[in-house]
This record gives structure tokens, sequence and C-alpha cells, in this order.
């Protein structure tokens, strides 16, 4: 099916597709440009784990110490036995209530290697929600980032989200919908940036490898094209309502121009 987007298809961004997307384009990313990296280099689909705590940090089976008892004192026990009985009245009903429970986050990434050595040369993040959220997901991922950019790794880090808060750069004039930021070791603290937003095309870009050798050009449209249509989202996705999250005055009107001519 052809394009609705000239760019990235904000319809994607749904919390509810975006999961399985992340997904497809992750290892579609991987087998497209691997063979512009063999026979020196291959690409390893790795995933990070971690654990997400609930806003409300809720202890689960860890009384606290002003409800347990602290045993009966001599003393206690007398004025006890010395006590009027007390008359018990029915206990009330309890309420059925669910516990926050931390979650197990997995993320996947890329990581381009030497194929003699197995050195990771070049790491591709594919930022996600969380990475965008305050909470475990983002400091995780931050750490990882500065472990990166002070190795001799290159980074390429592509946010294809609006929401959240992105990731921390110094200089941009404007951030735009989404980024595209690919970091050289050898030129840091120097990085290239491409933003673009929902009415553009989404940037082509070199993929940074060992100094001397050629770096392949990643073209992301027809490869999101591509999970589009293998993943049935053109017969998933209901295009009368409108994106989530929401698009600006201007763009949810262009995005609706857009829509009819497109015969939705």
């Amino acid at each position: 099916m052809p394009s609705l987007f000239p760019g990235m298809n904000p319809y994607l961004e749904n919390p509810e597709l975006w999961p399985e997307v992340h997904s497809r384009l992750i290892v579609a990313l991987a087998d497209e440009i691997a063979s512009a990296l063999l026979p020196h280099y291959y690409v390893a689909i790795e995933k990070r784990i971690y654990l997400t705590a609930p806003e409300e940090h809720l202890l689960i089976g860890i009384p606290d110490v002003s409800v347990i008892s602290q045993g009966i004192q001599p003393s206690q026990e007398l004025e006890k036995s010395n006590a009027p009985t007390a008359t018990l009245s029915k206990p009330d009903e309890p309420q059925t209530v669910t516990l926050p429970l931390a979650e197990e986050v997995q993320e996947r990434y890329l990581e381009i290697r030497d194929t003699s050595t197995g050195k990771v040369v070049t790491a591709i993040e594919l930022l996600s929600p969380k990475n965008k959220r305050a909470g475990e997901g983002r400091e995780a991922y931050l750490r990882k980032r500065q472990r990166i950019l002070t190795s001799s790794t290159h980074l390429v880090e592509i946010d294809l989200l609006r929401g959240g808060k992105p990731m921390p750069i110094q200089g941009a004039t404007q951030l735009k919908d989404y980024r595209i930021l690919t970091s050289r070791s050898d030129l840091r603290p120097h990085a290239q940036l491409y933003a673009f937003t929902v009415q553009d095309e989404i940037p082509k870009f070199e993929l940074p490898l060992t100094t001397g050798d050629s770096t392949p050009i990643v073209d992301l449209k027809p490869i999101l094209d591509g999970i589009y249509d293998r993943g049935g989202y053109p017969f998933r996705i209901d295009y009368s309502q409108p994106s989530i999250p929401p698009l600006s005055r201007e763009k949810k009107a262009w995005v609706k121009t857009l829509l009819v001519e497109r015969g939705l």
C-alpha cells in the first residue's frame, strides 16, 4: 500500500502499537544494513532488562515497625488480666485493591561489531516512551548513553516519538517533532542532529564506522513502509480518530487534508 505520509506516520506512535512497531523496526533495520556491513562488520540485536517501579513506591511484605508487636511485658500482662472484657464487633467488609508491582521491561537495540574482534563499533538506539519519561527507564538509558559518549563507540540515537522529554543535547536551534542523532567518537563533543516534523521526509543519515571505512547511508522511510505493510497497520489503524499523542491544531489540519487526499 502506498505510504500515507511523506515521513513518519504519527499514528504508529500510539502506545497500543508502538511496542510492536519498535520490535519490528529494530529487526528490519538490522536486516537492511547487514549486507552493507559484511564481511568486516555484523549487526547484533541486543536487549537490556530493568524493573520500573510504580510512581507510589509501595513496599510489599515489609510491615511498618509501628504495627509490629514488641511483646507483652509482665506489667502489661497483669493489666490485661484485670481489664474488663470488651465485646468484639463485626469487622468491616474489606475492599479489593491492586498493588502497584514493579514491571520487568525489555528494550532491544543494535550493536555493530567488528567481525574479527567482536568489539562494539557503533550502538544504534531506537527510543521508547519509557526512555522519555521520568523513572528507571530514562535513568537506565541515560547511564548507558553516558557510557557510550565517554567511550570509543559511535552512537546513533533515533527518536520517532513526539511525546515525552527529549534526550539532553546542547546547541540545537529547533528540536521539532522527531530527531536522529549521530555521534562519532572522534568528533565528540560535537554530533550531527537531524530534526524533522510530521510534515517532512525522514532524513537519510550516514552510519558511522571505523575511520577510513565507507559509511553506509541509512534510509528509514522504506524500512518503516515495509513494516507498516507487513504488520497490517493499514487495516488496524482508524484514521477517522485523532492520533495519540495529539498533534498541534495546525498539524492536525494538515493531516486531515492529507488523509482526505488519500481517500481516507
